[in-house]
């Protein structure tokens, strides 16, 4: 039997690393993008990155869900409180249901709203929701919501992980970081 490790497998921190790169562009994006007084030309271009972006990051959370499912995470250690334990868990769930909610509440208000989505476009994928105002109004509603949620919970993994890695030091933050070491 193989020994149990308490890193994470070079393939998940890859996937991490990289979806925290994008998100965090993307939030960043979606923030600015929404802001009176920027160049027409400026404000398109962050539209279509930050639709195209989102949807890569829809595909990626996904990949990574399924990883997970056969690449389990790695125990945490003893030292983490039962409240600390289920503090974790809900926020990961949190940041899944949104990473995966995020993406489709901006397709379903780009496509009701009636505009394109360019990289489906380009592929010839048609059109999954019809042109509604309601419906794009109300998904652009929820999306602002949702991301001011998702903002503040990556502000608090971002926080509770410098927090073990910073004042605890007790290899929580180094198992996604540089892989932590063998048991």
């Amino acid at each position: 039997m193989a020994p149990q490790t308490r890193h994470y497998r070079a393939t998940a921190r890859l996937l991490h690393w990289g979806m925290a790169i994008l998100l965090i562009g993307l939030i960043i994006a979606g923030f600015i993008m929404v802001q009176n007084g920027l160049p027409q030309a400026l404000q398109n271009q962050l539209f279509a990155m930050h639709k195209n972006i989102g949807l890569l990051v829809l595909v990626l959370v996904l990949l990574r869900l399924a990883y997970r499912m056969v690449n389990p995470a790695p125990p945490l250690p003893a030292s983490i409180s039962p409240v600390q334990r289920r503090i974790a868990a809900v926020s990961h769930a949190s940041l899944y249901l949104l990473m995966i909610a995020m993406p489709v509440l901006g397709y379903v208000r780009v496509r009701a709203g009636g505009f394109p989505v360019e990289s489906l476009d380009a592929w010839g994928v048609p059109a999954l929701i019809a042109k509604s105002e309601p419906l794009a109004a109300a998904a652009k509603s929820a999306h602002y919501a949702g991301a001011l949620l998702l903002t503040a919970l990556v502000v608090l993994h971002v926080g509770a992980a410098l927090y073990h890695a910073l004042v605890l030091r007790d290899g929580v933050f180094a198992r996604m970081a540089t892989g932590g070491a063998r048991r």
